[in-house]
């Protein structure tokens, strides 16, 4: 699915009955919006699409077209549908950054970047556009960057990196070389923030991939706090077995 990618941005309000009778049909005297959500809800991308298409036109409702072809895999019908909100509402920030994972599905890196910091400019705010940017940046390589941004993502929202799976695919992409580093740099954020566990967690997850810089963690300032910790002491004691 394509959040596993990255963060796209919409709110749909479903009724509470909806997740407790997937197989019903939504109520009928729902206006068509919320028939829609519903259908969101349910991953019912295609219906959802009938129903948007018979609401009140708006640049809301051109968003949450845009994601359900976006979820659909559909591109360039998503990317039409973002363009056509701006149009009518030049700040939507959610339908900016919307637009970026498009061109971030497309790995065309550079204009993703471009998007998700005009999305700032109106959402400044928006720890998942800064986790959107961050992961940008990381596909480019530029890691100061991608680090920046995750640190501005982890200062706004501690559970910006636990409730969604922003870097599925994106580590999919990537050599375990690759993977391995983006932990490093998540490790690296958490320990700067104060998050001990979390922190642990992913110099666990680098050190496993391989990470080849373990007197980063030595030496970092990042992780000064943590050189007293028994669990991080360990983990620096520990050698991988070699085949």
């Amino acid at each position: 699915m394509v959040s596993a990618r990255f963060t796209l941005i919409a709110a749909f309000a479903c009724a509470a009955w909806a997740a407790d009778s997937p197989a019903t049909a939504p109520k009928p005297n729902l206006r068509p919006e919320q028939r829609a959500d519903i259908y969101m809800a349910r991953k019912m991308y295609r219906e959802a699409i009938d129903e948007y298409r018979e609401a009140p036109d708006s640049a809301i409702i051109a968003n949450k077209l845009g994601i359900a072809y976006h979820q659909l895999q559909d591109m360039g019908a998503a990317r039409r549908n973002y363009v056509r909100a701006l149009k009518m509402q030049p700040d939507y920030a959610e339908a900016i950054n919307n637009l970026g994972t498009t061109y971030y599905a497309a790995k065309d890196y550079r204009r993703a970047i471009k998007q998700y910091r005009k999305a700032l400019r109106y959402s400044p705010q928006a720890a998942s556009i800064y986790s959107n940017l961050g992961t940008a940046y990381f596909a480019r390589r530029n890691y100061k960057k991608a680090a920046e941004a995750y640190q501005t993502a982890l200062g706004l929202d501690s559970e910006v990196f636990e409730h969604r799976n922003s870097y599925g695919v994106l580590l999919q992409d990537q050599n375990v070389e690759e993977r391995a580093k983006f932990h490093y740099y998540l490790a690296r954020s958490y320990a700067k923030a104060g998050m001990t566990d979390r922190a642990l967690q992913y110099i666990r997850k680098a050190l496993e991939e391989g990470f080849g810089e373990r007197k980063k963690f030595l030496e970092e300032p990042e992780f000064t706090t943590l050189r007293v910790n028994p669990e991080f002491q360990m983990l620096m004691a520990y050698e991988p077995r070699k085949l």
